[in-house]
């Protein structure tokens, strides 16, 4: 028999490599996906932070507990990202053994960055369950877990900001050459999932955001969710 009869009919050939453009990417994938996920936090913090600033007014806390609960999906996405490499390392995969692992100070700050975020958002959705009359408790774990995660979070940030644009790039070398990356419509859905996830859940939180906020008249989906 000859080779190009056992040879892939060419059709086939390039559907395997659409099929990997949309849906591949490796390492290399996984680090765009964690950089592009973190400059949209980034923006996403810097507005909440924005918020705590002016938190005695009504239309900030709103907007505060609205992005706070918006913040879940994103956040999901990044631990998911990370976490995804951490375990593809420690189980010996090929590629991410190649690639190595991250630098000893953010290994040893990523468990921390882990509890604190964590802590953070699950204090921070008992509040907005419990509504104004939280007690105590909760209310200062909430304090403690955010200035602890602002330390950590901080430092992690800024080791990692000057790599950034390398990152939402997918830089192939030292050059400075982008490389045609496949996976890009797998990397666009699931920021675009984590986005919406978040999007749905402050919605179906916002009865509780209207019990913190006093009625809010000037909110665009009260006549429609009460």
């Amino acid at each position: 028999m000859a080779l190009s009869e056992l040879a892939p009919p060419r059709a086939r050939v390039e559907r395997r490599s659409r099929l990997r453009r949309l849906l591949g990417g490796g390492t290399d994938g996984n680090e765009q996906l964690t950089a592009v996920a973190g400059v949209i936090l980034l923006v996403l913090f810097a507005v909440l932070g924005v918020t705590i600033l002016f938190i005695g007014n009504d239309k900030m806390l709103w907007l505060h507990l609205f992005l706070g609960t918006l913040l879940v999906g994103p956040v999901a996405l990044k631990l998911a990202s990370t976490g995804y490499r951490f375990t593809r390392y420690y189980l010996s995969n090929p590629a991410y053994k190649r690639k190595g692992p991250p630098p000893l100070l953010m290994r040893m700050l990523g468990p921390f960055v882990i509890l604190t975020t964590l802590g953070v958002f699950f204090t921070g959705l008992l509040l907005l369950v419990d509504g104004p009359g939280a007690g105590n408790l909760v209310r200062e774990a909430h304090k403690l877990f955010f200035f602890a995660w602002l330390v950590v979070v901080g430092i992690h940030v800024l080791w990692h900001l000057a790599e950034l644009p390398a990152g939402v790039r997918a830089v192939r070398n030292a050059e400075g050459r982008n490389r045609d990356l496949p996976g890009s419509l797998r990397r666009g859905i699931a920021l675009f999932v984590a986005i919406a996830c978040g999007v749905v859940l402050a919605l179906i939180f916002l009865p509780d955001i209207h019990s913190w906020t006093n009625g809010l008249a000037y909110h665009p989906y009260r006549l429609h969710l009460g």
